[in-house]
Order: structure tokens, then C-alpha cells, then sequence
């Protein structure tokens, strides 16, 4: 998990190239492990802190799992689309990979 999770920060403005369904889902688990220990310890400015500093790798690893389904990032903004947005993003996310 922790390697998937590193290799994402490392790649942190690379919107290009792919990342696989584990990468993408490691680094979701290790990014809410995180928040998740800093809302319980009520680091609460660390934790908004955490949060901004993550966005960009977050966005940037979605960009590439979306590269790995043989879809365009700009699916992002499916998000913003109430309910059913989030579904199919979700569905988006759990698509195996296409060569």
C-alpha cells in the first residue's frame, strides 16, 4: 500500500501515462487511513493542511486511471453531476484495465 502511495506523490503533476486500479485504490486507502488518524487525533489544521497538499496528486492519479481505461481525465467532472456522477465515476474506478 505504502509503495503505491509513495509512487503517487512521487508522480504528483504527471497527468500523462497510466496508473492501475490498485495504485489508484492504495492510494485512496492510505490518503483516508491519514485523514481518517488525524481527524481521531483532532489535528484538525494538519488535517486541512494534509488535505491540500493531496489534491493534486489525488487529481493527478485519477487523470491517470482514467489514461488506463482508455478514457480522458476530463471525466473528473462526471463528479459534479448530483448522484448519479458519483456512480459513474465509481464504475469509472473500478474498471479493469484495457490495453
Amino acid at each position: 500500500m505504502w509503495s503505491a502511495y509513495v509512487t503517487c506523490m512521487q508522480k504528483y503533476i504527471d497527468f500523462s501515462g497510466r496508473a492501475t486500479r490498485s495504485e489508484y485504490w492504495w492510494f485512496f486507502l492510505a490518503n483516508f487511513l491519514i485523514a481518517f488518524v488525524l481527524g481521531v487525533l483532532r489535528l484538525d489544521t494538519i488535517a486541512s493542511v494534509y488535505q491540500l497538499a493531496v489534491f493534486i496528486p489525488g487529481l493527478a492519479v485519477f487523470w491517470r486511471r482514467m489514461h488506463d481505461i482508455n478514457r480522458s481525465g476530463l471525466n473528473f467532472f462526471w463528479i459534479f453531476l448530483p448522484l448519479v456522477g458519483w456512480i459513474i465515476v465509481l464504475v469509472f474506478l473500478c474498471t479493469p484495465t484495457k490495453k
